[in-house]
Protein backbone atom coordinates (compact mmCIF):
# COMPACT_ATOMS: atom_id res chain seq x y z
CA UNK A 1 0.00 0.00 0.00
CA UNK A 2 1.44 3.37 -1.34
CA UNK A 3 0.37 7.18 -0.89
CA UNK A 4 -0.39 9.32 2.32
CA UNK A 5 -2.38 8.70 5.08
CA UNK A 6 -2.69 12.21 6.10
CA UNK A 7 -1.49 15.35 4.94
CA UNK A 8 -1.25 18.25 6.89
CA UNK A 9 -0.48 22.02 5.23
CA UNK A 10 0.35 25.19 7.44
CA UNK A 11 -1.40 23.11 9.87
CA UNK A 12 -2.56 24.97 13.22
CA UNK A 13 -3.95 23.05 15.85
CA UNK A 14 -5.20 23.49 19.29
CA UNK A 15 -8.37 24.11 21.71
CA UNK A 16 -10.27 27.92 21.89
CA UNK A 17 -8.07 30.27 21.65
CA UNK A 18 -4.95 28.08 22.89
CA UNK A 19 -2.56 26.78 20.22
CA UNK A 20 -1.22 24.10 20.90
CA UNK A 21 0.53 23.27 17.18
CA UNK A 22 1.56 26.22 15.27
CA UNK A 23 1.15 26.22 11.33
CA UNK A 24 3.23 23.18 10.24
CA UNK A 25 3.55 20.62 7.20
CA UNK A 26 3.29 17.13 7.51
CA UNK A 27 3.02 13.74 6.19
CA UNK A 28 2.52 10.37 7.23
CA UNK A 29 2.30 7.19 5.36
CA UNK A 30 -0.32 4.93 4.07
CA UNK A 31 0.07 1.30 5.77
CA UNK A 32 3.15 2.05 8.22
CA UNK A 33 4.20 2.11 11.47
CA UNK A 34 4.15 6.13 12.70
CA UNK A 35 5.63 7.57 15.66
CA UNK A 36 5.22 11.12 17.08
CA UNK A 37 7.81 12.11 19.20
CA UNK A 38 8.61 15.21 21.61
CA UNK A 39 8.84 16.43 24.46
CA UNK A 40 5.82 17.45 27.26
CA UNK A 41 3.28 19.64 26.02
CA UNK A 42 4.66 19.51 22.54
CA UNK A 43 1.46 18.72 20.70
CA UNK A 44 1.83 15.15 20.13
CA UNK A 45 -1.39 14.14 21.39
CA UNK A 46 -3.54 16.97 19.79
CA UNK A 47 -2.19 16.26 16.22
CA UNK A 48 -3.46 12.43 17.19
CA UNK A 49 -6.92 13.88 18.06
CA UNK A 50 -7.11 15.86 15.25
CA UNK A 51 -5.98 12.60 12.99
CA UNK A 52 -8.86 10.90 15.15
CA UNK A 53 -11.65 13.65 13.85
CA UNK A 54 -11.88 14.58 17.39
CA UNK A 55 -10.42 18.12 16.82
CA UNK A 56 -10.83 20.20 13.63
CA UNK A 57 -7.76 22.51 12.84
CA UNK A 58 -7.37 26.24 13.94
CA UNK A 59 -6.56 27.06 10.41
CA UNK A 60 -4.25 25.14 7.32
CA UNK A 61 -5.52 21.91 5.65
CA UNK A 62 -5.93 18.36 7.21
CA UNK A 63 -6.29 15.99 4.83
CA UNK A 64 -6.89 12.13 6.04
CA UNK A 65 -7.76 9.03 3.63
CA UNK A 66 -8.06 11.91 1.17
CA UNK A 67 -10.74 13.87 3.25
CA UNK A 68 -11.57 15.48 6.50
CA UNK A 69 -10.64 13.43 9.41
CA UNK A 70 -14.00 13.96 10.55
CA UNK A 71 -15.69 11.78 7.28
CA UNK A 72 -13.00 9.27 8.14
CA UNK A 73 -13.58 8.26 11.61
CA UNK A 74 -15.05 5.48 10.69
CA UNK A 75 -12.30 3.86 9.20
CA UNK A 76 -10.04 5.14 11.86
CA UNK A 77 -9.93 3.43 15.58
CA UNK A 78 -8.57 5.44 18.42
CA UNK A 79 -7.42 3.99 21.44
CA UNK A 80 -6.38 6.99 24.11
CA UNK A 81 -4.44 6.83 26.66
CA UNK A 82 -6.64 7.40 29.47
CA UNK A 83 -10.48 6.45 28.74
CA UNK A 84 -13.01 6.82 31.48
CA UNK A 85 -16.95 5.40 31.62
CA UNK A 86 -19.24 6.68 33.83
CA UNK A 87 -18.76 5.99 37.49
CA UNK A 88 -21.03 3.04 39.44
CA UNK A 89 -21.18 1.84 36.02
CA UNK A 90 -19.67 -2.17 36.76
CA UNK A 91 -18.26 -2.97 33.03
CA UNK A 92 -16.70 -6.18 32.32
CA UNK A 93 -14.03 -6.52 30.24
CA UNK A 94 -15.93 -8.52 27.84
CA UNK A 95 -18.67 -5.39 27.89
CA UNK A 96 -15.95 -2.68 27.26
CA UNK A 97 -14.30 -4.50 24.55
CA UNK A 98 -17.72 -5.62 22.64
CA UNK A 99 -18.47 -1.47 22.78
CA UNK A 100 -15.44 -1.59 19.78
CA UNK A 101 -18.44 -3.26 17.57
CA UNK A 102 -20.72 -0.07 18.32
CA UNK A 103 -19.85 1.73 15.45
CA UNK A 104 -21.10 -1.14 13.05
CA UNK A 105 -23.88 -2.30 14.70
CA UNK A 106 -25.00 1.05 16.23
CA UNK A 107 -25.36 1.15 20.35
CA UNK A 108 -28.83 -1.07 19.86
CA UNK A 109 -27.78 -3.20 17.51
CA UNK A 110 -28.13 -6.60 17.12
CA UNK A 111 -24.74 -8.49 18.10
CA UNK A 112 -24.23 -11.10 14.80
CA UNK A 113 -22.06 -14.17 15.23
CA UNK A 114 -19.49 -12.27 13.19
CA UNK A 115 -19.34 -9.35 15.87
CA UNK A 116 -19.00 -12.12 18.69
CA UNK A 117 -16.04 -13.93 17.02
CA UNK A 118 -14.81 -10.51 16.32
CA UNK A 119 -14.53 -9.88 19.65
CA UNK A 120 -13.13 -13.37 20.96
CA UNK A 121 -10.54 -13.11 18.59
CA UNK A 122 -9.16 -9.63 19.69
CA UNK A 123 -9.83 -10.31 23.34
CA UNK A 124 -7.73 -13.65 23.06
CA UNK A 125 -4.70 -11.69 21.02
CA UNK A 126 -4.17 -9.06 23.82
CA UNK A 127 -4.54 -12.29 26.24
CA UNK A 128 -7.73 -10.42 28.28
CA UNK A 129 -10.16 -13.42 28.18
CA UNK A 130 -9.15 -14.69 31.22
CA UNK A 131 -10.21 -11.25 32.52
CA UNK A 132 -13.62 -11.45 31.19
CA UNK A 133 -16.16 -11.26 33.94
CA UNK A 134 -13.44 -8.87 35.58
CA UNK A 135 -14.40 -5.37 36.28
CA UNK A 136 -11.86 -2.49 34.97
CA UNK A 137 -11.77 -1.33 38.02
CA UNK A 138 -10.25 -4.61 39.03
CA UNK A 139 -7.23 -4.95 36.70
CA UNK A 140 -3.49 -3.85 36.59
CA UNK A 141 -2.48 -0.61 34.49
CA UNK A 142 -1.20 -2.90 31.99
CA UNK A 143 -3.96 -5.32 31.30
CA UNK A 144 -6.32 -2.09 31.79
CA UNK A 145 -4.44 -0.98 28.13
CA UNK A 146 -4.42 -4.14 27.32
CA UNK A 147 -8.12 -4.46 27.39
CA UNK A 148 -8.71 -0.73 25.55
CA UNK A 149 -6.54 -2.05 22.56
CA UNK A 150 -8.83 -4.86 22.43
CA UNK A 151 -11.60 -2.75 22.15
CA UNK A 152 -10.17 -0.46 19.30
CA UNK A 153 -9.10 -3.72 17.16
CA UNK A 154 -12.46 -4.89 17.75
CA UNK A 155 -13.68 -2.11 15.60
CA UNK A 156 -13.32 -2.14 11.66
CA UNK A 157 -10.51 0.15 10.72
CA UNK A 158 -7.91 0.80 8.20
CA UNK A 159 -5.99 3.04 10.77
CA UNK A 160 -5.03 2.49 14.61
CA UNK A 161 -4.33 5.46 16.55
CA UNK A 162 -2.61 4.95 19.50
CA UNK A 163 -1.66 7.25 22.11
CA UNK A 164 1.20 6.52 24.40
CA UNK A 165 0.29 2.81 24.27
CA UNK A 166 3.67 1.06 25.86
CA UNK A 167 4.22 4.06 28.40
CA UNK A 168 4.35 2.84 32.22
CA UNK A 169 3.18 -0.61 31.17
CA UNK A 170 4.85 -4.27 32.70
CA UNK A 171 6.81 -6.26 30.42
CA UNK A 172 4.42 -8.56 29.42
CA UNK A 173 1.60 -5.77 28.31
CA UNK A 174 4.40 -3.83 26.47
CA UNK A 175 5.20 -6.73 24.58
CA UNK A 176 1.95 -8.30 23.49
CA UNK A 177 0.92 -4.32 22.27
CA UNK A 178 4.03 -4.31 20.66
CA UNK A 179 3.20 -7.29 18.44
CA UNK A 180 -0.06 -6.02 17.94
CA UNK A 181 1.11 -3.00 16.31
CA UNK A 182 3.54 -4.88 14.03
CA UNK A 183 1.24 -7.56 13.04
CA UNK A 184 -1.46 -4.50 11.90
CA UNK A 185 1.11 -2.51 9.80
CA UNK A 186 2.05 -6.60 8.19
CA UNK A 187 -1.19 -7.05 7.23
CA UNK A 188 -1.26 -3.57 5.28
CA UNK A 189 -3.10 -1.04 7.93
CA UNK A 190 -2.08 2.02 8.92
CA UNK A 191 -0.57 2.44 12.92
CA UNK A 192 0.28 5.60 14.34
CA UNK A 193 1.19 6.05 18.33
CA UNK A 194 2.25 8.81 20.23
CA UNK A 195 5.80 7.98 22.33
CA UNK A 196 8.31 9.77 24.43
CA UNK A 197 11.11 6.79 23.96
CA UNK A 198 13.36 7.17 21.56
CA UNK A 199 14.01 3.76 20.79
CA UNK A 200 10.23 3.38 20.05
CA UNK A 201 10.69 6.06 17.63
CA UNK A 202 13.85 4.57 15.62
CA UNK A 203 11.94 1.46 15.37
CA UNK A 204 8.72 3.09 13.50
CA UNK A 205 8.95 3.20 9.79
CA UNK A 206 8.52 7.23 9.79
CA UNK A 207 8.34 9.57 12.33
CA UNK A 208 6.98 13.12 13.31
CA UNK A 209 8.96 15.18 15.80
CA UNK A 210 7.16 17.76 17.61
CA UNK A 211 7.62 20.96 20.01
CA UNK A 212 4.69 23.30 20.31
CA UNK A 213 5.19 22.66 15.90
CA UNK A 214 6.09 19.81 13.41
CA UNK A 215 10.36 20.10 13.80
CA UNK A 216 10.65 17.79 10.69
CA UNK A 217 9.30 14.68 9.70
CA UNK A 218 10.48 11.39 7.85
CA UNK A 219 12.49 8.33 7.57
CA UNK A 220 13.77 8.04 11.32
CA UNK A 221 17.16 8.01 10.44
CA UNK A 222 16.44 11.50 8.67
CA UNK A 223 14.39 13.10 11.32
CA UNK A 224 16.05 11.69 14.52
CA UNK A 225 19.23 13.76 14.29
CA UNK A 226 21.13 15.48 16.76
CA UNK A 227 20.70 19.04 15.47
CA UNK A 228 16.72 18.46 15.59
CA UNK A 229 16.46 16.27 18.64
CA UNK A 230 18.81 19.24 20.49
CA UNK A 231 16.29 21.91 18.76
CA UNK A 232 12.92 20.02 19.68
CA UNK A 233 14.26 19.26 23.31
CA UNK A 234 16.68 22.46 24.43
CA UNK A 235 20.22 21.44 25.54
CA UNK A 236 18.97 21.39 28.83
CA UNK A 237 17.08 17.76 28.50
CA UNK A 238 19.97 16.35 26.45
CA UNK A 239 23.07 14.75 28.20
CA UNK A 240 26.28 13.30 26.77
CA UNK A 241 28.69 11.77 26.45
CA UNK A 242 27.18 7.95 25.50
CA UNK A 243 24.65 9.70 23.20
CA UNK A 244 21.44 11.52 23.55
CA UNK A 245 18.99 10.69 26.21
CA UNK A 246 15.60 12.22 26.37
CA UNK A 247 13.78 12.45 30.00
CA UNK A 248 10.35 13.43 28.83
CA UNK A 249 7.93 10.67 30.43
CA UNK A 250 4.57 12.31 30.54
CA UNK A 251 2.44 14.13 27.72
CA UNK A 252 0.86 17.18 28.64
CA UNK A 253 -0.52 18.59 25.48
Amino acid sequence: MSGNFAVGKQLQLGYERVVAVRPSDVSIPQGKLTAIIGPNGSGKSTLLHALGGLIEPQSGELSVLGGTALASRRRVSYVMQSVTYPEGVPLSVREVVHMGRYPSTGWFGRFRAGDRHRVEEVMERLNVTALARRHLDELSGGQRQRVYVAQGMAQDHDVLLLDEPLTGLDIVSARIIDEIIHDETHAGRTVVHTTHDLDEARAADHVVLMAGRVVAYGPPAQVLTEANLREAYNLGELHEPGGIFIDSPREEC
